[in-house]
C-alpha cells in the first residue's frame, strides 16, 4: 500500500500499542446520548410518510410519481432499520414507475439502479444505466452510477473511462470516487486526501446527508491509516447530524474493541444498536467480540442470529462474502462455501471475489488450486488486509515461506483494522 512515512508509524504505533491497551480515546460522555436515543419519534414519522404516499397511490394508482415517492418512502425506512423487507418493497415501487415511463426515463431507471446496487444486484443495475445512458438526458448523473457499477464488477479499465469523463476537482461526486478509486489502487494517502477535499464540499453546502456521509467515510480511510482519534471524532460529527446513525455507532464500538480493548464497551453499544437496526453482519461483529471474550455461549448465540437473519431469501447475494467466510470459519459447510464463491466470481470477477473462491479452495483442502487464483487474480490487484491475511496462509501453506514475510509484516501494521482475534493468527504466520 502507498503510504507516506507519517501514516505508517501511525499505524505501527497502533501495532505496538496491542500488547499495552493504549489510553482510551473515547469517552462515553461523548456518545452516550446518541446509543441511548430513541429512534421511536424518527421511525413513526418514515412510517407517516410511507403510510401517506401509500394513500396517495391507492386513490390515484395510475399516478406514478405517487409510486416513486413511496418507494423513496421505503428506501428510507430501510436506511433506518436495515430491514430487507423494505429494500424490496422499495424495488417494486421503482419498477413500477420504470415500467409506467416505458424504460425511457433516465431518472426512474437511475432510482431503480441505486436499489439493485444495494441489493448487490449489480449486473441488473448497469442494464438500466446502459439504458438510461442511451437516453442521454441528465448523462453526468448516469455516468457517475456508471463508475460505482463498473468497479464492484472489475471492470476497472471501464470504470476508469468514466471516472475520467466527469473530472472535475470541484465536484464532491467526483471527488469521492477518485478517493474511491485511489484506495482500489492501494493509495490510502490519496484516498484521505481527495475525501478530506470532498468533506470541504459537503461542509460549504450544509447538506446534512452529505456531510455525514462525508465524515462516516473519512472516519473509516482515518481508521485505516491509523489515526484513530481523527476516525472517532469524525463518527461523533456524523452522529451530532444524526443520532440515529447505525454505521457511525459501529464505527465507535470497533474503536473500543480493536484499539482500546474494551469489548464489554463495544457490545454495550452494538446491543442497543440492535435493538432497531437489524443488518445480519451487526450479528457476526457481535460474535467476533464474543470470541475476543472468550464467551462462547454469546457468540454460538450471535452467530444463530445471524444464519436465522440470512435465511430471508429476500437478501440473495448481499451476504455471500459472509457466509463463504462464515463456512469456511467453521469447516462445517466448505463444500457451500465454494459453491457461494464460485457464483460470486461468475457474477464479480473481482480479486475480492476471487479470495473467497482461494479461500475455499484452501479450507476444503487444495492449496495449490487456491495458490494458483491468488497469483492469477489476486496479488498486485488488492490490498485488503483480510485478503492479503488469506494470501499469506496460502504461500505459507504451500512453502513459499519468503512471500510471506513481508505480508506478515504488512499485517502487523493492520491489525487496528484485522480486530485483536487475528494477533495470534498473523504471528503464527
Amino acid at each position: 500500500m502507498k503510504t507516506n512515512l507519517s501514516i505508517v508509524l501511525l499505524a505501527l504505533a497502533t501495532v505496538f500499542s496491542c500488547n499495552t491497551t493504549p489510553k482510551p480515546i473515547t469517552d462515553p460522555n461523548d456518545y452516550n446520548a446518541y446509543v441511548e436515543a430513541s429512534d421511536e419519534a424518527a421511525l413513526a414519522l418514515a412510517q407517516k410518510d410511507k403510510a401517506f404516499w401509500e394513500q396517495k397511490l391507492a386513490d390515484h394508482p395510475d399516478q406514478f410519481p405517487y409510486a416513486s415517492k413511496l418507494a423513496a418512502s421505503y428506501s428510507h425506512l430501510f436506511a433506518q432499520t436495515g430491514e430487507i423487507d423494505h429494500l424490496i418493497k422499495a424495488e417494486t415501487y421503482f419498477k413500477q414507475v420504470v415500467e409506467a415511463t416505458n424504460y425511457e426515463q433516465p431518472g426512474a431507471l437511475k432510482a431503480l439502479a441505486a436499489n439493485y446496487i444495494s441489493q448487490h444486484k449489480f449486473k441488473e443495475a448497469l442494464d438500466l444505466l446502459i439504458k438510461a445512458e442511451l437516453i442521454g438526458d441528465t448523462l453526468e448523473g448516469t455516468q457517475k452510477m456508471l463508475f460505482d457499477v463498473h468497479l464492484e464488477l472489475g471492470n476497472y479499465e471501464l470504470a476508469q473511462t468514466y471516472l475520467d469523463k466527469f473530472k472535475n476537482f470541484s465536484d464532491f461526486d467526483y471527488l469521492i470516487r477518485l478517493s474511491k478509486w485511489s484506495d482500489h489502487q492501494g493509495n490510502l494517502e490519496a484516498a484521505i486526501k481527495y475525501m478530506e477535499q470532498a468533506m470541504v464540499i459537503a461542509e460549504s453546502s450544509n447538506l446534512p446527508a452529505i456531510k455525514k456521509w462525508a465524515y462516516t467515510n473519512i472516519a473509516d480511510f482515518y481508521g485505516h491509516a491509523g489515526m484513530i482519534e481523527k476516525s472517532y471524532q469524525h463518527y461523533l460529527k456524523a452522529l451530532q447530524l444524526d443520532p440515529h446513525d447505525a454505521y457511525a455507532k459501529k464505527g465507535i464500538a470497533w474503536i473500543t474493541y480493536s484499539y482500546e480493548k474494551n469489548p464489554e464497551e463495544a457490545l454495550r453499544i452494538l446491543d442497543k444498536v440492535t435493538e432497531s437496526y437489524h443488518a445480519p453482519d451487526y450479528y457476526l461483529l457481535k460474535a467476533e467480540i464474543a470470541d475476543y471474550m472468550g464467551d462462547t455461549s454469546l457468540k454460538e448465540a450471535q452467530l444463530t442470529q445471524y444464519k436465522e437473519a440470512v435465511t430471508n431469501a429476500a437478501y440473495g447475494a448481499m451476504y455471500n462474502k459472509y457466509n463463504v467466510l462464515l463456512y469456511t470459519d467453521e469447516e462445517q459447510a466448505v463444500d457451500q462455501a465454494l459453491a457461494i464463491a464460485q457464483i460470486e466470481v461468475e457474477h464479480r470477477p473481482t480479486p475480492e471475489s476471487y479470495d473467497l473462491l482461494a479461500w475455499a479452495h484452501f479450507k476444503n483442502g487444495n492449496p495449490t488450486e487456491a495458490l494458483h487464483i491468488v497469483e492469477m487474480h489476486i496479488i498486485g490487484k488488492t490490498f485488503e488486509p483480510a485478503i492479503l491475511y488469506h494470501v499469506a496462509e496460502i504461500y505459507k501453506a504451500t512453502g513459499n515461506y519468503d512471500a510471506v514475510k513481508p505480508l506478515k509484516k504488512e499485517l502487523l501494521g493492520s491489525l487496528y483494522e484485522l480486530g485483536p482475534t487475528m494477533d495470534k493468527r498473523i504471528n503464527q504466520l
